[in-house]
């Protein structure tokens, strides 16, 4: 079953071990730079670890855009031994469902951040 879960101390080591596939690696930031931005901007953003069942297979952040308002949805990513599987679509309902209670301020925009280069082969 796959679920998020908050990035805490706890479990951010398991968030530095995933790893993207080959190639992928200039499409989206590692967790550890990731974790580095969310710590800056702690007031308006939450990473989770995606998980299936206990094991974290990937990672997401939803950021909340003051100016704009919207929902950004950054970083998102699936380790490379379990891309495939349906983890990410499945992670990506969730964090809907997450942005939808407006965790951080009254908006119905949401915007997923990617390269247009980054396609399936």
């Amino acid at each position: 079953m796959v679920h998020l879960k908050k990035i805490t101390e706890d479990n951010f080591l398991d968030a530095f071990n995933l790893r993207l596939a080959k190639g992928q690696e200039s499409y989206v930031s590692h967790p550890v730079r990731s974790l580095a931005q969310a710590y800056v901007y702690r007031d308006q953003c939450q990473p989770f670890g995606i998980y299936n069942e206990d094991k974290m297979v990937g990672y997401v952040m939803v950021v909340y855009d003051y100016d704009i308002p919207e929902y950004d949805i950054w970083h998102m990513m699936i380790d490379a031994s379990s891309q495939g599987k349906g983890y990410g679509s499945a992670a990506l309902t969730q964090v809907i469902d997450y942005i939808e209670t407006k965790p951080f301020g009254d908006s119905d925009r949401v915007t997923l951040t990617c390269k247009q280069e980054n396609q399936i082969d």
